[in-house]
């Protein structure tokens, strides 16, 4: 087998050992309604399949090839650039295409994979032979998220082959060293020790990755099809009516469709602004955090004026910042004390900042003598037990249900997330009936 076959085999098979890649195809289909996917390794001769999901008997199995010049997604290669059609026939560019002919399928998906370094991979794409409504923020956002995770899962295999093949390139030196052992064993062990620290390391980023995607997955699976199956129902009922004649009755469907529509788009949008609240695009700046606070009561004036609450700030701090995100933190801490107010006394939120030369939450890798940026947000809300004081920043935890109050319980997941970008350190401190404090540490360059 000459190399470039080595290669292509060597990356079909990398993306056959992602543990999560059968149920990443399967939600793609569950959440869009295509009947096929498949993750294809694209070159400028070579289509082949790496793993496919199959519910309308396409008729393909992983590493089987197509003729690349037949396919969209060579066009896809060339340009590096996702492709959307909802309906093959209505598509102004693509509906005398020879590929949708060919294969007879009426609405298709594919979007790049492109490797960390910056190299072409190939295409995360679905099929179906009926058209679908594809060309929405929502599913281009999955598609987008699910094509990084596969990128950042052979980067993290190259990275496994790299050391491997480092290691044994060492030992195969070091064993010519016979003149100076004691040498040779001591530098072998700090070079194994740096590497299994690199090794170690890149499998946690790893597992991090795998916790939010099964996530996503069973939100997407799960949480998600309840809205969408209630969606379609009523909006069956509304369609055997005439839509200015509802009756009481339709009215009420109407009214609970509308409810489970607001639900989706709320959770679909709190799990994209999580999904991307990462450090890809970082821009810090210096900023001076009460342009932020009053940014964020502008956009909340009408929930504040509805909730009749009161926020009173101090001078903060001015602390080289990611902006935007930054803007989002403070906008969820505040919308969160909103939602939880107490219902028999006033909402008073207090926000207060300083400069300190310590932090409670210092651990020994922080350097003696490092000044932090202290925020607090605090209110006199409902509170609650300091037993779950880290629990409300875990993804999709929730201390009331969706009866109580309404969100996501991304929030706050969000708020330790944005801290995190910026190698700080948050807590939360509640009281039941009393009200909670959130204690946020950045550290000063």
């Amino acid at each position: 087998m000459d190399t470039v076959e080595q290669h292509l085999q060597k990356d079909v098979s990398a993306i056959a050992q992602i543990p999560i890649i059968e149920n990443l195809l399967d939600v793609v289909c569950r959440t869009t309604g295509m009947g096929f996917a498949a993750i294809a390794r694209v070159t400028e001769d070579r289509w082949i399949a790496c793993s496919v999901h199959d519910t309308i008997s396409f008729g393909m199995v992983p590493g089987d090839e197509l003729a690349i010049k037949t396919t969209i997604c060579n066009e896809i290669r060339q340009r590096e650039a996702a492709v959307v059609i909802n309906n093959v026939s209505e598509d102004p560019h693509y509906h005398d295409h020879h590929t949708p002919a060919m294969y007879g399928f009426k609405s298709y998906i594919s979007v790049p994979i492109v490797r960390k370094d910056g190299r072409f991979f190939g295409t995360l794409c679905a099929i179906d032979p009926a058209p679908h409504d594809l060309d929405i923020p929502e599913v281009r956002g999955m598609f987008d998220l699910f094509a990084d995770l596969i990128a950042f899962h052979l980067y993290a295999a190259e990275q496994v082959d790299e050391v491997e093949s480092t290691l044994v390139s060492e030992r195969k030196v070091h064993r010519q060293q016979h003149e100076d052992q004691q040498v040779f064993t001591k530098e072998l062990e700090k070079k194994v020790a740096e590497r299994t620290k690199a090794l170690k390391t890149a499998n946690e980023e790893l597992e991090k990755m795998n916790k939010d995607l099964q996530s996503f997955a069973y939100i997407s699976s799960h949480d998600l099809q309840e809205p969408l199956r209630k969606i379609q129902t009523f909006a069956a009922m509304i369609e055997d009516k005439e839509f200015d004649s509802l009756s009481d009755k339709g009215k009420h469907y109407l009214k609970r469709m509308r409810n489970a529509a607001d639900r989706m788009q709320n959770l679909i949008r709190d799990l994209l602004t999580y999904s991307h609240t990462g450090l890809d695009r970082r821009k810090f700046e210096d900023t001076d955090l009460n342009d932020l606070v009053e940014l964020v009561k502008e956009d909340l004036e009408e929930e504040i004026l509805m909730s009749g609450a009161v926020i009173t700030s101090s001078e903060l701090c001015s602390v080289s910042v990611i902006r935007f995100q930054f803007q989002q933190l403070l906008q969820n801490l505040i919308s969160n004390s909103l939602k939880f107010a107490h219902p028999d006394r006033p909402l008073k939120i207090d926000i207060s900042g300083s400069i300190v030369s310590e932090s409670p939450l210092r651990n020994s890798a922080t350097p003696a003598g490092q000044q932090y940026c202290h925020i607090r947000v605090e209110d006199n809300g409902i509170g609650f037990d300091q037993q779950y004081g880290y629990k409300i920043f875990e993804l999709f935890q929730r201390l009331h249900g969706t009866g109580d109050y309404n969100g996501t319980g991304i929030g706050l997941s969000i708020v330790k997330k944005i801290v995190e970008n910026h190698s700080g350190m948050i807590m939360a401190i509640g009281e039941t009936g009393k009200g909670a404090r959130f204690e946020i540490y950045l550290p000063v360059e």
